[in-house]
């Protein structure tokens, strides 16, 4: 059990994410094509509008570490916007995947021309900075059948729009079952669960055992699908269910003197 909730997932809302093309470069990633590598010069900010994008960081004796997977809405590469910076992992398209790419020179101008979508970007990059710092410190505090149940919850919250018509809300009853575009079940690659996680493959094998065997999760080739959500959301010890989505976006108060300004995060529930 764990002991403090997980921080809800937040993400830039879809009207942002349009108004950012005026600004940014749209581009198509094949699955398995590197966007950038680590130790390559670094310009401002990647958004992810479709897909997912894995960093990747090396560690010792060849091992890799992955530390983010940039899902819709989310960023990745802002060390880009510092000075003469290179970047500090390697990312790739770990399927089909579209982004924007939101140059320096870009990012200057949107602050000075649109501050209000400028600041929803820098809540956005905020956010993950948060998140990143609460993954670092379960990696020191929790089991490794801890983190990776956590890394389940965290993959199949990050998918947008993808809950099946049809299918039974997620109501502490049933889940309905998450699908790409085609109607295929979403299968989660073990090697990447297991870069999440940090563990030996020994390690990863045993607790997936023991979640196979409670029928929370099947293996499924070389993948893995989560088969009873609500399963896994019981592990977690926490008053508050981490399904809400916060979607940070650009708003405009009716009233005309301050027009322009900031409201606060909305929240989307999922269901």
């Amino acid at each position: 059990m764990l002991a403090a909730p997980l921080k809800p997932i937040t993400r830039l809302s879809r009207a942002c994410r349009d108004s950012l093309t005026n600004y940014a470069a749209r581009t198509t990633w094949p699955a398995g094509f590197t966007v950038y590598e680590r130790d390559s010069q670094a310009d401002g900010v990647f958004i992810v509008l479709f897909g997912q994008i894995v960093l990747r960081s090396q560690l010792a004796l060849g091992r890799e570490y992955v530390p983010w997977v940039a899902a819709p809405g989310e960023t990745f590469g802002d060390e880009g916007l510092q000075k003469a910076f290179c970047y500090v992992s390697t990312a790739r398209a770990e399927e089909e995947s579209e982004t924007l790419h939101l140059s320096s020179a870009s990012f200057n101008a949107l602050m000075r021309e649109q501050p209000a979508l400028a600041m929803a970007l820098v809540r956005q990059m905020v956010s993950e900075r948060t998140s990143l710092l609460q993954k670092q410190g379960e990696h020191y505090t929790l089991t490794v059948e801890e983190r990776l149940v956590i890394s389940l919850i965290r993959l199949e919250c990050s998918r947008e729009g993808d809950v099946v018509p049809g299918s039974p809300a997620r109501n502490g009853s049933a889940s309905p079952r998450l699908a790409d575009a085609q109607g295929a079940t979403h299968i989660f690659s073990r090697r990447l669960l297991g870069e999440l996680v940090g563990a030996t493959r020994e390690s990863i094998s045993l607790v997936l055992a023991r979640l196979t065997g409670e029928g929370l999760v099947r293996r499924e080739g070389s993948g893995l699908v989560v088969t009873d959500f609500d399963g896994l959301m019981a592990k977690i010890e926490s008053r508050e269910r981490p399904h809400p989505i916060e979607i940070h976006e650009e708003r405009q108060r009716l009233d005309p003197v301050v027009s322009g300004q900031v409201r606060n995060a909305s929240v989307f529930h999922r269901t």
